[in-house]
């Protein structure tokens, strides 16, 4: 159901992107990187936060970005809390391993992480664990409204 919303988004707001599959593992940021046949950098990995007001944001960094728990407060002026795994696909629309910004259950607040510049095409998930989007970075911001901050290591 998570790739149809995201396909039916895609449509709706007329954007010309598809949903690549794979049937390789695609479990861990290297898995899908060599499942696409793209670098582990060029994954946009989108990590869910809850924050203390019960928000849920979304995070997108590049592949082997982690988060700096230092400037996610000083942000957010709160720790970093993910998103619990039983509760990913209710409060975004998609399963663990398969969420990206497009397609959501409701609007969620997205933020862009810094690294996602180092690259003019990015490759988050398109709904589903076996699947990617290639997109550009200007257009993921564009389509996204994300917000650009410097929240990783």
């Amino acid at each position: 159901m998570s790739l149809r919303t995201v396909q039916e988004f895609f449509k709706k707001n007329e954007l010309p992107l598809t949903v690549m599959e794979t049937k390789k593992p695609t479990g861990t940021v290297s898995e899908a990187a060599k499942a696409f046949g793209i670098l582990e950098d060029e994954i946009a990995k989108t990590m869910g936060f809850l924050l203390k007001d019960g928000n849920c944001i979304l995070i997108l960094m590049k592949g082997t970005a982690r988060v700096d728990n230092k400037k996610f407060k000083k942000v957010f002026q709160e720790k970093a809390k993910m998103i619990p795994f039983d509760q990913v696909e209710e409060l975004t629309g998609h399963e663990p391993g398969g969420v990206c910004p497009f397609g959501l259950t409701s609007p969620l607040e997205i933020y862009l992480d810094e690294t996602l510049k180092e690259f003019e095409t990015m490759y988050p998930a398109g709904g589903t664990p076996h699947s990617a989007v290639k997109i550009s970075v200007e257009m993921l911001s564009k389509i996204t409204n994300g917000t650009w901050i410097d929240i990783t290591k």
